[in-house]
């Protein structure tokens, strides 16, 4: 199986769908002229051409605005934005207008458009730079919120996000771009609403989602040493919530942990927690434990973004939390 970048997976995914239907195009800013402002749609416009491919200027509101009225005419648009804290501007036509124009309508018109682009942090690019909107956007209904954490996954996600005849919001990281995974050759694509378990064990669960699973996995990595069986699964889409997955998973190891990129107050991890507590409680041998960023806009200063940030000490920590171990 080849090895290539994530940002490589994103692009083949647009293109391979683009091929096969003349009604997929992609529209957001530097997305034509410069390949993408991260290089996700490298070579596209050489080949599909500018109807097909479209710079725009720098008008969120504006383009997401097109892009709901153009799948109203049976077009399915794919919105770059070039980060989702950019989607702030937008979120009017995204939540007001794509999530609901379905029942609004009576069902008259299937709003499919993908808005995708990187959330949370990204180093040292401060407090309206760093924002993770995950749960912002899973609080609505008629959306549908994809968080891939590696290039296979990003390629048959994403082409499942555009063949969906509802919006889908698909949240990338600017420092997974250049990560390097195993994609397959052939035609492939992996449903939305399904969780991965990515390590299999058997003394806590931990359930994570993007860019922040990493420092689950070495977490993971530490405490084998150690004897500590951990289960990791990689939540993949985060609306609609594969609860199913995790509540087995919990039923077999008695405790769980969830690390998210977010502040804690209202996050997923919130969710996922209700939900746990509320279809297994007689299986729980601790209470639930939540990491996650610091409740503070995220810092510039590297030394408080290094604390700002959870990692894979914090994850270690929580773990023992669950087991009572120090």
């Amino acid at each position: 199986m080849r090895t290539i970048q994530f940002r490589e997976a994103i692009a083949e995914a647009m293109s391979e769908e683009m091929r096969k239907d003349p009604t997929v195009y992609l529209m957001g800013e530097e997305v034509a002229e410069y390949n993408g402002a991260y290089k996700a749609s490298k070579g596209m416009l050489d080949e599909f051409g500018p109807d097909r491919v479209l710079d725009t200027p720098i008008s969120e509101m504006g383009f997401a605005g097109i892009a709901v009225g153009s799948a109203m005419n049976g077009n399915k648009p794919i919105v770059e934005f070039m980060t989702f804290n950019f989607s702030l501007v937008a979120i009017d036509q995204i939540i007001n207008n794509a999530a609901k124009m379905r029942q609004m309508s009576g069902g008259q018109f299937p709003i499919p458009i993908v808005f995708r682009g990187p959330t949370a942090s990204a180093g040292q690019l401060a407090a309206t730079h760093s924002q993770a909107f995950e749960s912002w956007y899973a609080n609505t209904p008629g959306l549908k919120v994809v968080v891939p954490s590696n290039p296979k996954d990003a390629k048959g996600l994403l082409k499942s996000a555009i063949q969906d005849p509802d919006p889908v919001i698909f949240m990338e990281s600017e420092q997974m771009y250049g990560d390097k995974g195993e994609v397959p050759e052939g035609e492939y694509t992996i449903p939305l609403g399904v969780a991965d378990v990515v390590r299999t064990g058997s003394d806590v669960t931990v359930v994570s989602f993007g860019k922040i699973i990493k420092e689950v996995h070495k977490a993971a990595e530490k405490l084998a040493a150690e004897g500590i069986s951990v289960e990791v699964i990689d939540l993949r889409t985060v609306r609609p919530l594969d609860i199913d997955t995790v509540l087995a998973s919990v039923k077999k190891t008695n405790r769980l942990v969830i690390v998210e990129e977010a502040w804690p107050f209202g996050n997923v991890s919130t969710e996922i927690t209700y939900q746990v507590q509320e279809k297994a409680f007689d299986y729980l041998d601790a209470p639930v434990v939540k990491v996650n960023t610091a409740d503070t806009p995220a810092p510039f200063s590297p030394v408080l973004f290094e604390a700002w940030l959870p990692n894979d000490q914090d994850v270690v920590a929580a773990i023992k939390k669950v087991l009572y171990k120090k």
